[in-house]
């Protein structure tokens, strides 16, 4: 599950959520996320919609729920949890109750998760 914590003294960060919701809605969260993350800083609301383009989205769909900050709620509901949570990095991973902080390799994913099921093949208790 993806949860949304734009910056707020990054330029459009609001927005680039805005706009990952509302591909998630046409059924292409994965693909916006992956742009954005490729032509970030450049997320602008011109930039936003030629994303929307490129991924062969409803334009018109696409700009009328950006502009009208659809998932607003969502996303405000979102920095709540956040903030309840102290989180204050992005991307911030849980994995069975355990915490990632910040861009990791792989590999590091890898080994917690390969440790947690080798703890629940033990009959070991989940966190």
């Amino acid at each position: 599950m993806v949860k949304h914590l734009p910056y707020r003294y990054r330029d459009y960060s609001y927005l680039a959520a805005e706009a990952s919701l509302a591909a998630r809605d046409q059924g292409k969260f994965r693909e916006m996320h992956f742009l954005l993350v490729d032509r970030s800083p450049k997320l602008d609301r011109a930039s936003l919609i030629d994303c929307a383009k490129e991924l062969k989205l409803d334009v018109p769909r696409f700009t009328k729920d950006l502009d009208a900050m659809r998932h607003k709620q969502e996303i405000d509901r979102d920095g709540k949890l956040a903030e309840a949570l102290d989180l204050y990095n992005t991307p911030t991973i849980f994995i069975n109750g355990i915490k990632l902080v910040g861009d990791r390799p792989i590999e590091e994913y890898r080994a917690v998760i390969d440790g947690e099921l080798k703890t629940a093949g033990a009959g070991g208790e989940k966190r």
